[in-house]
């Protein structure tokens, strides 16, 4: 199964986001989508599970978990936005993957037997940081997520 990991879009779905998730069988956004259009788009992609962000303050993002747990290709993913509010310890909880955003830094990082994955900003560029977002095959191991540079 391969998944497509994206967030802080911040309202911005750019085409070559979209380009780089063809043929992905799941989508995770972790959070700061910005705008429902850009969930809608990623649908016609492949399902969606998605979490709030701290900008998605209006009333259609009240609607989006603050986190979420997703089963897919044998492996459990615990989602949230900030991974500075983890409210969980994943390897008790026999998560293999956290998947968080807010940083716009993409980066995996394996701590206690559990994969970190940030995907980085698909959105408007921060500062000097890079626009990417990652694919996971989960049938490939070890886990190693793919970044793509969309910029």
């Amino acid at each position: 199964m391969l998944l497509g990991i994206i967030s802080d879009t911040h309202g911005l779905l750019r085409p070559e986001a979209e380009q780089a998730l063809q043929g992905v069988q799941l989508i995770i956004h972790a959070g700061d989508v910005g705008d429902p259009d850009i969930l809608a788009r990623l649908k016609r992609i492949a399902p969606v599970f998605a979490v709030r962000g701290n900008v998605d303050t209006a009333d259609w993002a009240q609607e989006l978990p603050l986190t979420t747990v997703v089963e897919a290709g044998g492996a459990n993913f615990y989602v949230l936005h900030n991974l500075r509010e983890l409210d969980l310890k994943p390897r008790a909880a026999k998560f293999d993957f956290v998947i968080s955003g807010h940083t716009h830094q993409p980066r995996q990082n394996e701590k206690d037997g559990v994969l970190y994955i940030n995907p980085g900003s698909a959105g408007p560029r921060r500062f000097q940081l890079p626009i990417t977002l990652a694919r996971l095959d989960c049938a490939r191991r070890p886990w190693n997520a793919e970044f793509i540079h969309l910029a």
